[in-house]
């Protein structure tokens, strides 16, 4: 039986329909930063309450509000959970197997610094892990790494979601910006061209940011030098690639060539005074820091070999995400090649897609059109698979025994066991949100501003982007809406389209399943509503600038469209 949606239950009233939207969200808010909830607990009682609002005010049949959270938290456990887990099982490994103290050295025989650091890598290598896996490997790892090399893990966590911002636009191979193409009908070139053309701004504004946010304004230009290097080598990559290459390999160019620029640089320039944490300083008297002149013990060949888990994490990501790769190991090969149709065979008996029993076609969306629902499992084709792999290769260079293999993996599950609840509620929170209307209906509320559409579009992205926890979500979810809007008020839409996919990448930091994933790599499991206060604020701060970005080229700079 099927149902239409409806944006305006509450008397035809856009705006009280809005209001009533918006209460599972401002639930969330409170529920974190104010009665400050456990985050598994946030995210049970935010899915109830959405439930409620589908059910009571948007007329959603209960059946159907039901099945469409049991379908956002199965995406919930696979992908986003398998990620999850299997990154923080590769991190683990490095550290039993004593790989992570040959890691840690390496880093400190470039910088003791703190501040670059977290630049090498929050910013550039956090930034290569989403170009070329994104779904929240790219946090979980960084923040993993930084915790490693002795930051506080709520600092570690903040840095390396704010730090995310830059990337998460061309994140996963650029998925977000060509997932747009199809449902909008504007070439992906074109918007890659457009957002190529606005966050560069944001990339290079970020490196400073963050130091800032670290140690003031005094401490941040002893490094400014080294911040130069890194946020403009990565925004000229990333404005080039974007503009000259396509959508797929900004992140993964920009992060290579900010990483090695920096690298690079630090080998002829240090700063005059070495910055470590306050509760770092007090500590010396009691057990002495590395100095750059312990480093020298590991050869070239040792820290190659301790780096090796994560080269090959990258390597096995990078594969799994090309062609035609990556429609192989999902059962969608049509080749000729022998090798690829064996794999593919595989890909086939691994890869399920089912059905969602009452919701699959049965609801009618805002296009008249009835909208597809399916429980999407592909067990080959997942990213965290690509990072097993790894991990199971890496059993082997690290000389580590099968029971400690298993025993950590045990570990691992148990640690994440309540984040992954989190993670799966939240996720089936945005489903709920998404099937019964609710996002629609905000979308039109923003898309009423008129005239002024083109400084709150990238809000559009930003609340989808916090509700869906994705950029390519987000963009799917409003790009048609964006354009259309665009169109009924003078916009060019490629500008509206790009606005949602730039503004969607300064609410990632606040998205409850990128915070239940920080927390959960530096085992802070039942504190997110600590790292949402962090963040929070940020979010807010560099979505404004998005906004002015965007209303200026619209107007004063609208030579910047292509």
């Amino acid at each position: 039986m099927t149902w239409t949606q409806n944006f305006t239950p509450i008397t035809d009233n856009l705006v009280l329909s809005s209001l009533a939207a918006l209460i599972p969200i401002l639930y969330f808010f409170w529920a974190l930063t104010i009665k400050r909830m456990k985050g598994y607990i946030a995210g049970i009682t935010t899915l109830l309450v959405a439930l409620a609002v589908a059910v009571l005010i948007y007329g959603m049949p209960a059946g159907k509000a039901v099945m469409s959270a049991s379908q956002g938290a199965v995406y919930g456990l696979l992908p986003i959970g398998w990620i999850i887990i299997t990154s923080v099982f590769l991190y683990k490994m490095t550290v039993k197997s004593g790989q992570f103290n040959i890691i840690r050295s390496s880093v400190l025989s470039l910088t003791e610094d703190r501040r670059l650091q977290a630049l090498l890598v929050a910013f550039s290598f956090g930034a290569f892990l989403e170009g070329a896996a994104g779904f929240g490997a790219p946090v979980a790892i960084s923040a993993a790494l930084l915790v490693g090399l002795g930051f506080n893990p709520l600092y570690a966590a903040g840095i390396c979601l704010i730090a995310n911002t830059a990337p998460v636009a061309f994140g996963a191979v650029g998925i977000p910006i060509i997932a747009m193409e199809g449902p909008t009908g504007i070439a992906a070139m074109e918007i890659s061209k457009m957002v190529g053309r606005q966050l560069p701004f944001l990339s290079a504004f970020i490196p400073l940011y963050l130091i800032l946010i670290m140690t003031g304004w005094k401490r941040s230009l002893e490094v400014l030098p080294a911040i130069l290097v890194s946020g403009f080598s990565f925004a000229i990559t990333q404005y080039l690639s974007s503009n000259f290459l396509g959508p797929e390999l900004p992140d993964i160019l920009s992060a290579l060539v900010s990483l090695f620029a920096l690298a690079i640089f630090l080998k002829f320039w240090k700063p005059k005074t070495i910055f470590r944490f306050a509760s770092e300083e007090t500590a010396v008297a009691v057990e002495p820091l590395y100095t750059a002149e312990a480093e020298t013990k590991y050869t070239k060949w040792q820290i190659f070999h301790a780096w090796s888990p994560f080269l090959l994490l990258t390597l096995f990501i990078t594969i799994w995400g090309m062609n035609p790769i990556k429609p192989t190991l999902s059962g969608h090969y049509e080749g000729n090649n022998a090798l690829l149709g064996g794999i593919n065979e595989i890909g086939k008996l691994l890869t399920f897609q089912i059905e969602v029993p009452g919701l699959h076609n049965e609801i009618i969306g805002s296009n008249g059109l009835p909208i597809a629902a399916f429980y999407k499992i592909e067990l080959l084709g997942a990213a965290g698979t690509a990072i097993l792999l790894a991990a199971i290769v890496t059993k082997f260079i690290a000389h580590m025994s099968a029971k400690d293999f298993y025993s950590t993996f045990v570990e691992a599950m148990k640690e994440l066991a309540k984040p992954i609840l989190m993670i799966s509620t939240v996720v089936a929170f945005a489903y709920v949100t998404n099937a019964s209307g609710m996002s629609t209906t905000l979308g039109m509320t923003l898309a009423k501003s008129g005239d002024l559409f083109p400084f709150f579009a990238p809000v559009l992205g930003w609340l989808g982007v916090f509700i869906t926890g994705s950029d390519t979500s987000a963009n799917l979810l409003f790009g048609s809406l964006q354009k259309v809007t665009a169109l009924k008020v003078g916009m060019e839409p490629v500008l509206a389209l790009a606005a949602n996919s730039s503004g969607g990448v300064t609410g990632k930091m606040i998205s409850p399943q990128s915070i239940a994933i920080a927390c959960a790599a530096v085992g802070l499991a039942g504190r997110e509503s600590e790292l949402l206060r962090f963040t929070l604020k940020h979010s807010l701060f560099l979505l404004l600038l998005v906004c002015v970005i965007t209303f200026l080229q619209n107007g004063v700079l609208s030579w910047m469209i292509p």
